[in-house]
């Protein structure tokens, strides 16, 4: 058989200042022909390295590289006029229209001009892009300019595609756009795809997956491969006296337990064996449990495989705790009828909703819905047209600095500093919020031993690997103990092993009673929230709990659906009926 990707023992290091960093070690592995491989890993696995690797942008140190049986190190450029790359960000130029970057890319691949017309017809009805070729690819929504990337690599049909994440910050409607678009080219042209991703669920979509974890390769083969050992070892704990996260919280710190994870109404656990006698004991036996056995998922694998070889547990009594007495019946956050207009164009209309103290609040909404120009609003960055917004008891209108004080801001781009060092960005951040000399110095260590971040206390913000740069922003937010945390997808494109730290801190936080506002496209994180609302067109389309939200998509086929499943019901009814 003839493999378009075969990679012998390469081995790639960069140097960071004095530190060598070896970002891929000995890596081998075939390609098989036509169907889409996943690539997965914790960040700094070594996953885009290795996509650039492969289409000839990198030099190799070590090893060879055969790509559709050409040496990649010798032919970079043959490589490259027969692969088409998508880089994460979309590789797009922001200042040209949709139709200047799909011929911008035409050029480059040397498409004949009279072959043009057919093939971009082609493409932007694959897309949906027709009504926006005049458009800058600035102005686009996040899903709009993953599909004009992913159009713009398609240009010429390739015979390798290397996609890096092209899913991140896009709204699970946009994903499966996507993923359609992928799986067409696959049947239809029989391209090979090499796809990285932060989404599991996508990992377990495709034929195989290669697991990358510091620069190795701990495993390739199809999903199923990957949770077959856990057979008997996944379990879903309910309990009628704690609510989810309470139990999630209880449960994650027992010996036994390798993941705690809410869902649905209750916690999947992953245990460390088939006996679960230990765990049980270990819980008090005043909480009443009900518990089933479930079948293993890809992304439990995923856990299991890692945290047997890096100890990303988090030390949670080192987290932020703030002691504020929780009333759950005070609401710290208030909107009524909110509206933003930008000339004629209304980006929020009569909107209404409430926050309580000690609440995790999820605000979701497929890209375009208005969901960040709300946020922005909540956050005291942009005026509201009209309507009444008041934030920790302060009407955002007359008194927003005053607001903002008792409010921490992580922003999804992560507000940091590049060319500052980690503890530069901490004493900037620090004395941004009015903290001084021994305070100030307090909360500096804090963050650096709570987020463990001694180690890049002295690297640039820039550098750190995308994990690092959510937990400094995350550090940053809480610097001055804020009543309220509004936090702007703040897992975007970070592994599963960050996110579950991340919404592990934030639970505990939620616990302690800071109320949480969050924005998020994983789906599955809708569920650590207590209360939601889903935005389509501006405006309110659905709210309530997860549970309730889920119910309205329930339906004999589907008697149990997911977030996810459940957004896109919503959203799509919203769609024909506008239609």
């Amino acid at each position: 058989m003839i493999f378009p990707v075969e990679v012998s023992q390469i081995s790639k290091a960069f140097q960071a200042g004095e530190v060598q960093v070896q970002a891929l070690d000995q890596v081998s592995f075939k390609l098989m022909p036509g169907q889409v491989t996943g690539l997965i890993g914790p960040d700094g696995a070594g996953k885009t390295t290795l996509m650039r690797l492969l289409c000839g942008l990198l030099s190799i140190d070590e090893g060879e590289i055969t790509v559709l049986g050409l040496d990649a190190a010798k032919q970079p450029e043959s490589v490259q006029s027969r692969v088409s790359y998508m880089p994460q960000r979309f590789g797009l130029y922001e200042d040209l229209t949709a139709q200047e970057n799909l011929d911008l890319y035409a050029d480059l691949k040397g498409l004949a001009v009279e072959d043009r017309l057919e093939r971009y017809k082609t493409l932007m009805h694959l897309t949906g892009l027709s009504p926006f070729t005049k458009r800058l690819a600035g102005k686009l929504s996040g899903g709009m300019k993953q599909k004009l990337g992913l159009a713009c690599a398609l240009v010429v049909p390739p015979e390798l595609l290397l996609l890096d994440e092209p899913t991140v910050g896009v709204d699970p409607v946009s994903r499966r756009e996507l993923w359609q678009i992928v799986y067409n080219q696959v049947e239809q042209a029989g391209m090979t795809v090499l796809l990285s991703t932060a989404y599991l669920d996508e990992a377990e979509r495709c034929a195989e997956v290669i697991l990358l974890h510091e620069g190795k390769v701990i495993n390739h083969a199809p999903p199923k491969h990957f949770s077959e050992p856990l057979q008997g070892r996944t379990w879903l704990f309910e309990s009628d006296q704690l609510t989810p996260r309470q139990l999630q919280l209880k449960l994650s710190l027992l010996s036994g337990v390798i993941d705690a994870l809410i869902a649905n109404q209750g916690v999947r656990v992953v245990s460390e064996s088939t006996e679960i006698e230990s765990i049980l004991t270990a819980v008090d036996p005043a909480i009443k449990l009900q518990i089933k056995a479930v079948q293993p998922i890809f992304e439990d694998a995923f856990i299991s495989l890692l945290k047997k070889r890096d100890d990303h547990s988090v030390n949670y009594s080192g987290s932020h705790q703030l002691s504020k007495s929780v009333s759950s019946a005070e609401e710290v956050i208030k909107v009524e009828k909110l509206e933003r207009r930008f000339g004629d164009f209304i980006a929020v209309n009569d909107v209404s909703f409430s926050v309580k103290r000690g609440e995790i609040f999820g605000l979701l909404g497929a890209n375009g819905a208005g969901k960040s120009t709300t946020f922005r609003m909540l956050c005291g960055l942009l005026p509201l047209s009209s309507g009444q917004l008041s934030v920790a008891g302060v009407d955002l209108r007359h008194a927003s600095d005053k607001a903002r004080q008792k409010i921490g801001y992580m922003a999804q781009k992560f507000s940091l500093y590049g060319n500052l060092t980690v503890i530069q960005n901490l004493h900037f951040y620090a004395s941004c919020y009015g903290l001084f000399k021994k305070r100030k110095q307090e909360q500096v260590e804090w963050a650096l031993e709570a987020f463990e971040l001694s180690d890049y206390r002295d690297s640039n913000a820039k550098d750190l690997p995308l994990g690092y740069k959510q937990r400094l922003s995350f550090a940053v937010a809480l610097m001055h103990e804020p009543e309220i945390l509004f936090l702007d997808e703040p897992t975007s494109g970070v592994d599963p092993l960050a996110r579950r730290e991340f919404w592990a801190r934030t639970n505990a936080l939620a616990e302690s009673g800071v109320t949480v506002l969050v924005t998020t496209h994983f789906m599955d994180e809708a569920n650590y929230c207590d209360r939601l609302i889903i935005m389509a067109s501006g405006q309110v389309l659905a709210q309530g709990t997860p549970l309730q939200l889920k119910q309205l998509a329930q339906k004999e086929a589907q008697p149990l659906p997911t977030m996810e499943e459940a957004f896109i019901y919503l959203i799509e009814q919203q769609t024909d009926q506008s239609a």
